[in-house]
């Protein structure tokens, strides 16, 4: 019976001993992610959750509760967005900025300063945004509060500078300058508007120069073409009879258009028109250009050089310089005009039903009576020039 109970006496001063040993703390920060446990501690916090959700963040939650209680004045709640705005601001979330600023400013409080500061804290959230517009509006609602509200004038110089509106924003500057006349950042904001005004000024005058001298030009290049007696076509209406007229006429608008490779008609240093001239496959769906085609050249010239060796795309080796045969449309009466390869361009431009369309004469090229050229030419008055 002794050995029993003390038996029993040692099991019990065991299991005190254990009981008094040191628990480990199980609330305990983890070493490798304490960091981002103490950002969710409202006290540690390096910025605010984009939304709060009272079961993940109930202490944000209660202390949002308090913070926006709308029966506090407008005055107070108007500063809270004010503040909520200015930490929105300093971690570079400008659109949430522009949203605290604007319920702050919903508040209608009596506090004019605050919504001139309001006003104008939107305004620079608006312009790290590009708003330049917008900021405008608001430091000119901010200026009708405090006319002569610094940051409001700086802001509103700098949008007008982003918007090119050099003017105003020297006009602006000079208000500023006169409220305090060493305001570094209006005094650089007014020199570089100076700057840009002037070389804005600058360019219009240069590119002023520069149109007057094409339009110089193209009067000399349409007075050369009238005196060659050659045509072109105006696309002034799509009625039959204003084209019929505008056929005639001559224009710089039959110039106006770029060629598909971007060139133009030119007079060069002896007198002579330089054209750029499209050559037509439809059998085969291919086209030649020649960038510019010397007035006086024949066709067979160029025709020799462009098929001094078959074309890839001509499968039957049928595109011999004597095998082809040229021609132009014209489509107003659906006749055909065969041209002699021994012309030269000039002498088929100012051929009376030939009419330079784009800027750019275009021909056909088709082989002497093949089975396409007699379908292409099937209900075709076909003429023959000399």
């Amino acid at each position: 019976m002794e050995e029993a109970a003390g038996q029993a006496e040692e099991a019990g001063l065991a299991s005190l001993l254990d009981r008094s040993q040191p628990q480990r703390y199980t609330g305990r920060f983890n070493p490798e992610s304490w960091e981002q446990e103490f950002d969710k501690i409202p006290m540690f916090m390096k910025k605010s959750p984009g939304e709060i959700d009272p079961e993940q963040n109930p202490d944000l939650a209660c202390l949002q509760s308090i913070i926006f209680d709308e029966d506090r004045s407008p005055e107070e709640q108007a500063n809270t967005y004010k503040n909520e705005g200015n930490e929105y601001f300093k971690e570079k979330n400008y659109k949430k900025a522009v949203i605290s600023y604007t319920e702050g400013l919903k508040k209608k409080c009596s506090d004019q300063d605050l919504n001139a500061v309001l006003y104008t804290n939107r305004a620079a959230a608006q312009f790290y945004l590009g708003n330049y517009r917008s900021a405008l509006s608001d430091v000119s609602a901010a200026r009708k509060i405090r006319p002569n509200h610094l940051k409001a004038i700086i802001r509103g110089a700098l949008c007008h500078l982003e918007l090119k509106n050099f003017p105003e924003a020297m006009a602006w500057c000079e208000e500023g300058l006169r409220i305090d006349s060493k305001e570094k950042k209006l005094v650089e904001t007014r020199a570089k508007a100076d700057r840009l005004k002037r070389a804005e000024q600058r360019d219009a005058r240069k590119a002023k120069l520069k149109e007057k001298k094409e339009q110089s030009q193209k009067e000399v290049l349409l007075t050369a073409i009238k005196e060659r007696n050659i045509k072109l076509f105006l696309e002034a209406s799509k009625e039959e009879d204003e084209i019929s007229d505008g056929l005639a006429e001559m224009s710089l608008n039959g110039l106006s258009s770029d060629s598909t490779m971007g060139t133009k008609v030119y007079l060069d240093d002896n007198g002579n028109l330089n054209w750029p001239v499209l050559f037509l496959y439809p059998e085969y769906g291919q086209t030649d250009f020649i960038s510019a085609f010397h007035e006086d050249s024949r066709f067979i010239d160029h025709i020799q050089v462009m098929f001094a060796e078959l074309p890839p795309w001509d499968s039957e080796r049928k595109y011999h310089p004597s095998n082809l045969e040229l021609y132009f449309e014209d489509e107003a009466r659906e006749e055909m005009f065969q041209l002699n390869p021994e012309n030269t361009l000039r002498q088929v431009l100012q051929h009376q039903r030939y009419f330079v369309k784009a800027g750019t004469p275009a021909f056909l090229v088709l082989v002497k009576h093949s089975p396409f050229s007699k379908n292409y030419f099937f209900g075709k008055k076909v003429h023959r020039l000399k």
